[in-house]
């Protein structure tokens, strides 16, 4: 197992901030390339705390796990949400291959050469690369089918390795975090297993690991580690207790958004983002802006935005019904209208099964918001003139 020979401090003694690390941010203090519990802070609290994902800080993926999975299953569900994930942010982690053209025979050999070249000068192992590129190019033209034979199957270890770098290089990050969130009620066998999948993906996938959540109450081999958030969140988590009541999250993999794109995990915004295209009134839309309103406020991140509009759409999925996520967003949302944005806010269900009158909504908000914007610039006109 990795960390092994390590000297770990016992379970519920909170180990000391690594050297330095008093000036550092919080993500900072968790040691690197190690299973890590952060003793007494909330997965959704942190989850918050990285939404936008600070520029410092590292790729900070979510995993909610899967209930009476046995450790090969719990690693291989996290496997193949991040594969889908990478193949989703096609061509982000591959520079060129946006300038290829569809998965014809030309498109395909072009890619799998330009994923040779990438990693014959990168730590990628070439063969993973290529086939992953190759799958990306066939989902980017709309054709996710298999070919016949299927795709190449690679071990785990190399798969945990090679998503792990894929998903770095798309954030321009040098480093990763799996974040995984400890459930209330987990038994002594379930606690086994999720200790036992953190430490594997740790080891083959090379990247650190934060358990998040009530302590562990038999594997006594994890490091706790005490870190301290801003007071913002400290004191959203204690005016959420008293707001709103928490539920159960779904099991499953949630990755930071990147700035211009849908998000590569949701499918509602996917399909959102389809129903736009078509349409010129929707152009000058940004995909997961990161609004930066004043230079010591926090900054925001907008699902949809329209700058010349001033119109914000949020798209919420189930997360969102959270007891620390809900009394965010209504923070957000005053805040957000007393700077003078408008904001609309659908559910991932309202999108998936009605799409169409979602955008026919965002129209008519967008058409009055754009002519309350020029009628003033129109009554100075007249003025002057």
């Amino acid at each position: 197992m990795a960390g092994a020979g390590a000297v770990h401090p016992p379970v519920g003694r909170p180990a000391g901030p690594i050297a330095g690390a008093a000036a550092a941010e919080w993500w900072a203090i968790p040691p690197r390339h190690q299973v890590s519990h952060l003793c007494g802070v909330d997965p959704e609290l942190l989850a918050v705390a990285v939404d936008p994902l600070p520029p410092a800080a590292p790729v900070i993926v979510r995993y909610r796990p899967h209930r009476a999975v046995p450790l090969a299953g719990q690693v291989a569900a996290v496997l193949d949400e991040l594969d889908s994930v990478a193949v989703a942010l096609f061509p982000r982690w591959l520079p060129g291959a946006e300038r290829l053209d569809g998965p014809g025979e030309l498109g395909v050999a072009a890619v799998r050469a330009l994923a040779r070249e990438v990693a014959a000068r990168s730590a990628h192992f070439g063969p993973f690369l290529a086939a992953l590129a190759e799958r990306g190019l066939a989902r980017a033209a709309g054709r996710p089918s298999r070919p016949p034979g299927g795709w190449p199957a690679f071990p785990t270890q190399v798969r945990a390795a090679g998503l792990i770098r894929v998903l770095q290089a798309a954030y321009g990050r040098d480093s990763c975090v799996l974040l995984i969130d400890v459930p209330d009620d987990l038994g002594p066998s379930d606690e086994r297993i999720l200790a036992g999948t953190a430490e594997w993906l740790m080891a083959h996938g090379r990247i650190t690991v934060w358990l998040a959540g009530p302590p562990l109450r038999v594997v006594d081999r994890v490091r706790s580690v005490s870190i301290s958030l801003p007071d913002r969140l400290t004191r959203l988590a204690r005016d959420a207790g008293r707001t709103a009541a928490a539920i159960e999250p779904a099991p499953g993999l949630t990755c930071p958004p990147l700035s211009g794109l849908p998000r590569a995990d949701s499918p509602a915004e996917r399909a959102l983002e389809r129903a736009l295209a078509p349409h010129d009134w929707a152009r000058q839309r940004r995909w997961n802006h990161t609004y930066d309103w004043h230079l010591l406020g926090r900054p925001y991140r907008l699902d949809l935005y329209w700058p010349d509009a001033g119109l914000a759409v949020e798209v919420d999925g189930p997360e969102h019904r959270g007891r620390i996520r809900f009394a965010d967003d209504r923070r957000r949302d005053v805040q957000l209208q007393l700077l003078g944005l408008d904001v609309l806010r659908f559910t991932n269900e309202q999108v998936l099964t009605d799409v169409q009158t979602v955008v026919e909504k965002i129209r008519q908000l967008l058409v009055r918001r754009r002519a309350e914007r020029e009628a003033p610039t129109e009554m100075r006109r007249h003025v002057e003139q």
